[in-house]
């Protein structure tokens, strides 16, 4: 497996697409970046569609949850980086959307925040205390924090490397710069929050006491809210991860806008255009 994946990796660039945020601090690790917000937005409801179809199929929404042309639309959509596995046709055949916050960012503003495990009086104050220690955490060691969702993954797809290669890529995207901590639900469906403790996520913590597993009503679905942190990854996995950030300034990043402040970091721009491709040191 990790050498089918070594070689999966070699070749990422011709599988994985990144549709990023207009405000992102890590574009200007990306060598291929195309203003193009008509091709990203195409690829943005094409993802959406997905992502509606595999839901629909294992039953964790319903029809109504779905907009008339088949999309699963999150506030999360618009706010998150896309990570977009594609088949040899160009169709997506897996996603996950990897969202970061400021540094400034509290447990009621997270998306966590409005989970049902938050509701539970039981069982709030304990995840409140967790994520709060996180982030507190992220903060000291100037570290960026994320939230990690949406995951999705064709059928025929699912006994394969991809929802691995998936995760690793989100890894890899949360090594660029100087790292970042983060956190993720996952469902026990699929064997999905499996495939991630084996990378090295684990579940959040305060003064030993464990956040438990949780049924999610929307999803149908048993949960488990998982951290991770980009710089502890399971050792196994620690030198894949690494070829990974590597190959993965070489992806092509659709971008909708830039910036000024992002294109200063982006020498030889001149004038972007929308799907104008430049490079960056």
């Amino acid at each position: 497996m990790l050498k089918l994946l070594e070689r999966n990796i070699c070749a990422i660039e011709q599988r994985l697409v990144l549709l990023a945020t207009p405000h992102s601090g890590i574009l200007h690790h990306f060598r291929d970046v195309q203003v193009d917000p008509e091709a990203r937005q195409r690829l943005v409801r094409e993802m959406q569609q997905f992502r509606g179809r595999i839901y629909l199929h294992d039953n964790a929404i319903d029809r109504r949850d779905l907009s008339r042309d088949g999309r699963h639309r999150t506030p999360e959509d618009e706010r998150s980086w896309h990570l977009l596995m594609l088949d040899k046709a160009g169709r997506v055949k897996a996603c996950v959307w990897y969202m970061e916050h400021p540094s400034s960012v509290s447990f009621e503003q997270l998306r966590v925040g409005r989970s049902p495990l938050a509701t539970q009086d039981a069982f709030r104050v304990l995840l409140w205390k967790a994520v709060e220690s996180e982030l507190e955490r992220a903060r000291r060691d100037r570290l960026r924090y994320a939230e990690v969702g949406g995951w999705a993954v064709a059928p025929d797809s699912r006994c394969t490397s991809e929802g691995l290669l998936l995760a690793l890529a989100a890894y890899s995207l949360g090594r660029l710069g100087d790292g970042s901590l983060g956190m993720t639900t996952a469902t026990v469906r699929h064997a999905s929050a499996t495939i991630l403790r084996r990378l090295g996520g684990a579940p959040l913590e305060d003064d030993g006491l464990s956040v438990p597993a949780y049924y999610d009503p929307r999803y149908r679905c048993q949960m488990e809210i998982l951290r991770f942190d980009s710089r502890q990854p399971n050792p196994k996995y620690s030198a894949l991860i690494d070829l990974l950030k590597e190959k993965l300034t070489d992806v092509k990043v659709l971008a909708p806008v830039l910036i000024p402040g992002i294109a200063a970091n982006l020498p030889a721009l001149g004038n972007p255009v929308p799907g104008r491709r430049f490079a960056a040191a």
